[in-house]
Formats: structure tokens, sequence, C-alpha cells
């Protein structure tokens, strides 16, 4: 049967080396993950189980190499935040995985920005709604290059960083993770069957901060390379 119109290509994020590209299934995040940044947002940063949230697969941008991304300001917002993460790539699907086995389903990482309207943010939560017009909008997930296990191993002690204008505003180790990649990827495939395909951005370190016009961001993560975007 005939489709009405012609079908949105597939998202997909480039592997590091320009061997292949990463097509894009789910993208889903971990809210409040570093204990620093769950404090300033006014939570309790104790180890209770994670929350997830999800953006939809063509909120990822990448962004090559040596590249600047052009990022619109998105609408509907004063208050544009910036969040560096750690984004891990599934490569073997599987549901009700033990932490044990959780890296094996692992295929690679890569540096995201976990972009928001924190003021949108702000009035969804005193209502006690939904995230989505926060977190899931346009352009909301740009993602570098994704570098494979077999080349960068398991970044479980690394540093992460980000600068807006050249100065730090964010800058931590994911070994301050609340909770640790494994264990993230075995809660969350409790309750979704993960896929390969599927992206999972882990949280973002203290120190988010808005941004305006005309600021460039460039966060990085040790082994994994650095991401860099102009907000237009």
């Amino acid at each position: 049967m005939n489709n009405l119109f012609p079908p949105t290509p597939v998202s997909a994020v480039p592997v590091a080396d320009g061997s292949a590209q990463f097509p894009i299934h789910r993208i889903y995040c971990v809210g409040r993950n570093y204990a620093e940044h769950a404090r300033e947002m006014g939570a309790d940063p104790s180890r209770e189980p994670p929350f997830f949230f999800c953006k939809p697969a063509d909120a990822a941008v990448p962004v090559p190499v040596g590249q600047t991304l052009q990022l619109p300001y998105p609408s509907q917002t004063a208050n544009f935040h910036h969040e560096v993460e750690l984004v891990v790539a599934i490569g073997k699907s599987g549901s009700d995985i033990t932490v044990e086995r959780a890296l094996d389903h692992v295929y690679g990482y890569a540096v995201g920005l976990d972009m928001t309207r924190r003021d949108l943010q702000a009035k969804m939560c005193e209502g006690r709604l939904p995230w989505e017009i926060s977190k899931a909008f346009d352009r909301s997930a740009p993602i570098a290059p994704l570098h494979p296990v077999a080349q960068c191993g398991h970044p479980s002690k690394v540093g992460i960083w980000l600068q807006v204008n050249g100065k730090d505003k964010q800058r931590s180790n994911t070994e301050h993770l609340i909770w640790s990649v494994p264990e993230t990827v075995a809660h969350l495939s409790r309750f979704f069957e993960l896929q390969a395909g599927d992206l999972i951005f882990t949280g973002t370190p203290a120190g988010v901060s808005a941004v305006l016009r005309g600021d460039t961001i460039e966060g990085g993560i040790d082994g994994l390379g650095t991401i860099k975007a102009k907000i237009v």
C-alpha cells in the first residue's frame, strides 16, 4: 500500500571513524542523575530509583567533529539552558537486563547536549504536568559522533565539562553519576524493551545556566571529544 506522503527519513548519528551511521530508534533521558545538579534544582539527591523522560528521535542534531552547530533559540522561552551529558548508544536489544550484563548491550558513547526550556519546565513542575514542551522540542538534543566501545572502552570515571563563551559552567566527572551506566540500562530495560538504535542521555552535572543568542557553547568528555554550538 502506498504512503500518503513520503515518510520522514530516519534520524542517525555518525560513528566517529566515519565508517557508518547509527540509526536512532528512541531517545531516553535520565533526570537529576548527579547529586549537585539535583540540589541546584531543589531536589533531594538521595539514591531513589532513577526516573526517565523521552525526546523524539528527530530532536537529535548530529554535530560533526570540528564544526559548530548553528542552534536556533527556541520559541516560547526566555530561559534556555544547556546540559552536557554522557550519551549511551544501545547496540543490542533486550528487556529485564541484569546490571552484570548491561554493558554487553552498549555499542558506544558520545557527548550530547540536553537543551531545556527551563521556565517551561518549572511551570510544568508547578502544575505536576508532563515535561515534553520543556525537553522534547525540535533540535533539543545536539550530539557528537559516536565512539564504539571497542575504541573508547566504558568511560566510567572521566571528566565532563561545558563552557559558555570560553568560561567554565559545568565541570565534573562521570564517577559522580548517582546511577551508573550499567544500573541505568538495567533499570530502564524493566519498563521498555530496549532496541538497537536507542540513545540514553545519562544526566548532567551541576552548573546549568541560561544561554543567549550569540553565545557559544562547547562541551566535552575525556576520550569522547567535544561538541560545539552557537545560539542564533
